[in-house]
């Protein structure tokens, strides 16, 4: 499961460490920033040589805050509380589905990008969440899937210096809740990867452009 955000790519490229990724999972789900999300994923999956796959699931886009649909006009406005960016069961539904591919492909494993940061925020980033999927997942698949995420136990900026000593292609990702040529640097998802970058030595540091 890759959203081309800074977790799903450096857990990805942890995984290409020790696993056979078979394939990449893409959600459409009516989501304000859809497009730059796909222009990330796509160059993600052509620099490391991975399968892609788009699911459409567009009809989350209506139980989601009206900032966060790509139908309604303008740029969402703030997009900084949980109020403003939470869509129902929007993991939940995510590994569903997931999982239902991992089954079908022979595949014991999906792989995600949470992390320690966010979890505090949103339950569903959380290493309790993956622990109650995983036992739902247990009879809800003959093959035994599990969630895995490399990153779980880290912050945002563990997980850049992370991604940056994997070689991962962190110059392409997309943090953004918003879509256009560069992320917002506005929102709250742009403020915690700004935070991280700031607390990375300059040596270090990946070409990232925001607007703001």
């Amino acid at each position: 499961m890759v959203s081309g955000g800074l977790d799903s790519v450096v857990s990805l490229a942890r995984a290409l460490e020790s696993r056979d990724v078979r394939l990449v999972l893409f959600f459409d789900y009516g989501q304000r920033s859809r497009e730059s999300e796909r222009v990330s994923v796509l160059a993600v999956t052509n620099f490391y040589d991975l399968p892609f796959r788009q699911v459409d699931i567009s009809w989350l886009e209506g139980l989601s805050p009206e900032g966060m649909r790509s139908s309604v006009p303008g740029d969402g406005g703030a997009l900084k509380t949980l109020d403003d960016v939470w869509i129902p069961n929007r993991n939940g539904v995510f590994i569903s589905v997931a999982a239902a591919f991992a089954e079908s492909y022979g595949c014991d494993e999906v792989i995600c990008g949470f992390n320690r940061e966010e979890a505090i925020e949103f339950p569903d980033n959380s290493a309790r969440f993956v622990e109650y999927t995983n036992r739902a997942l247990e009879l809800s698949t003959r093959g035994r899937v599990t969630v895995k995420s490399f990153t779980q136990d880290l912050d945002k900026r563990e997980i850049l210096r992370d991604g940056v000593e994997l070689g991962a292609p962190l110059s392409i990702v997309w943090s953004c809740y918003r879509s256009g040529e560069h992320m917002c640097g506005r929102c709250a998802s742009c403020l915690r990867l700004k935070v991280a970058l700031d607390a990375t030595p300059p040596e270090m540091r990946p070409v990232i452009e925001f607007d703001a």
